[in-house]
């Protein structure tokens, strides 16, 4: 692949079918993150929160419908970046891109300390701080600090994997993926099994014991929903090492979304049905942990808790092996400081070392400064996922602005068939994605004690998210404007073919 008609092939293509549909799956993960909010979720709105899950798993469908077509489109690393600037220009897509960098950053920190929610229910010894005495919980000061301590041994193996190579990172996420799908359909079929009433439970507030309007509950209850289907679009970050990625990556980006959709709403259901009390606080504090070794007794309890661990892992190497493309992908175009690093693949792995090394770093450092606060965990998670949607906007937008303005045309996968397209459909699905996104964000961002500031009397925490944001977006444009100085204009270079059929029209950009 000549370097003057593209991108010149430095990564290697050695992510096959499943194991796209495995980036994308691991970071939706739900066994990690409906672990880690399960109860957050319950505590805020009760058994009806369930209906927060549909309702986000559809303004998300339309999302990735959206994704899908691009990534058959721009089969490039770094998708979110690449394909914002194809579509609203290089500013706007730098923006985009540095959102999403911080974005996943943070969000490699939040799977991360999943691992608290799992690993002290499996064996009291992974309690270290405080010893197994003290309370585990992610709201309680000795949770949070022990959250961090985990969190930051996890971030090492999965560096450490993610550097080796390619293959080594795509076998780890399918054996984590193969053995969460197993670990999902155990769990739902043994809560089913072991019901303490039935399904309608989701049409009552029981457990809610709030005051005021219930709609407000609700809404904040959606950030379980929110942050647990995100992610899909890793397929797309991964092209570049795919196989066949024009015909390959859209299926899976729509695979990943969906299983994960009907797979977590089972499982919240079936919790809801089995969990031995819906009103004595347990279900809030405990979660699912609580609920499974509640039914099943502490040793076929912890048997059931060790998928989740080997889910949490697989989530937070598929996270750090997206996050990575991304820096990967912006330095390539002399996007970020120190780019020559950073755009830099080793020869012999095939993978962006330096990239890896700085979003796990950066991770570990995000976990490191919050040490002592027992908000980190609702916190980070509300805030790297209203990122991740402010750079999901960055595309929908402007792709929106592109299909009425009649701009976006097709072309041919590598087998010689029609790329994937939304056809007619493509404006309506594009405004439903954008107005849901809309909603969301603010709905994430929003100044809520109750995630922000568990404490209660510190305003900056509870303005936290808007206040790094703005911040953040201050940083950006002050680099931004020196790196165009500089380096000037960020020039993109095409899509190269990939093994398009002789006589068959390429795709370009644009």
């Amino acid at each position: 692949m000549p370097a003057h008609v593209g991108y010149e092939q430095e990564l290697h293509r050695g992510v096959g079918t499943f194991a796209s549909f495995a980036a994308g799956f691991s970071f939706v993960s739900i066994l990690t993150t409906v672990f880690q909010l399960f109860g957050l979720g319950f505590g805020l709105g009760g058994a009806a929160f369930f209906w927060t899950w549909p309702a986000v798993f559809v303004g998300q469908l339309f999302v990735a419908l959206n994704f899908a077509q691009l990534a058959a489109r721009w089969p490039v690393s770094g998708a979110i970046f690449q394909w914002s600037s194809r579509l609203a220009g290089t500013t706007a897509g730098w923006f985009t891109g540095w959102i999403m960098v911080i974005g996943q950053v943070l969000t490699v920190a939040a799977a991360a300390i999943a691992a608290q929610a799992v690993l002290p229910s499996i064996w009291s010894g992974f309690q270290i701080v405080g010893g197994s005495g003290a309370d585990p919980s992610l709201t309680s000061t000795t949770g949070a600090q022990n959250a961090v301590v985990l969190g930051i041994c996890m971030l090492v193996v999965t560096t450490i994997v993610n550097v080796s190579g390619v293959r080594h990172m795509a076998a780890a996420t399918s054996v984590g993926v193969i053995v969460e799908l197993v670990g999902v359909a155990l769990l739902v079929a043994v809560l089913f099994f072991l019901p303490e009433r039935g399904p309608s439970v989701v049409m009552t507030t029981t457990g809610w014991t709030g005051g005021g309007r219930y709609i407000w509950a609700w809404l904040a209850s959606s950030l379980m929903a929110a942050y647990v289907m995100v992610g899909f679009d890793s397929a797309g970050e991964l092209s570049e090492e795919t196989r066949n990625p024009r015909r390959t990556t859209p299926r899976t980006i729509l695979r990943a979304l969906l299983i994960s959709g009907v797979g977590g709403a089972l499982l919240i259901l079936g919790a809801l049905m089995s969990a031995p009390s819906l009103t004595d606080g347990n279900l809030a504090t405990g979660g699912l942990a609580w609920v499974i070794t509640s039914q099943l007794g502490d040793v076929a309890g912890r048997l059931v808790l060790c998928t989740v661990a080997v889910a949490v892992f697989a989530c937070t190497l598929a996270v750090q092996a997206s996050g990575s493309r991304m820096v990967y992908s912006m330095a390539r175009e002399k996007a970020l400081p120190f780019h020559r690093a950073l755009g830099a693949v080793s020869p012999r792995t095939g993978t962006p070392v330096a990239a890896s090394i700085v979003v796990g770093v950066g991770a570990a450092l995000a976990l490191a400064v919050n040490i002592h606060q027992a908000a980190i965990f609702t916190a980070l998670s509300s805030l790297c996922i209203a990122m991740l949607y402010l750079a999901y906007l960055g595309v929908t937008g402007p792709l929106l602005v592109r299909r009425i303005r009649k701009q976006i045309d097709g072309g041919l996968d590598e087998d010689g068939r029609k790329l994937f397209s939304l056809g007619r459909w493509g404006v309506p699905v594009n405004v439903a994605a954008v107005a849901f996104q809309l909603v969301m964000v603010v709905n994430l961002l929003w100044p809520r004690a109750e995630i922000y500031d568990l404490t209660g009397d510190s305003w900056w925490l509870q303005w936290s998210a808007l206040l790094f944001i703005g911040f953040s977006l201050v940083v950006g444009a002050a680099y931004f404007v020196y790196k165009h100085r500089v380096h000037g204009h960020i020039q993109l270079r095409d899509v190269p073919t990939t093994h398009v059929p002789a006589g068959s029209a390429a795709v370009e950009p644009a």
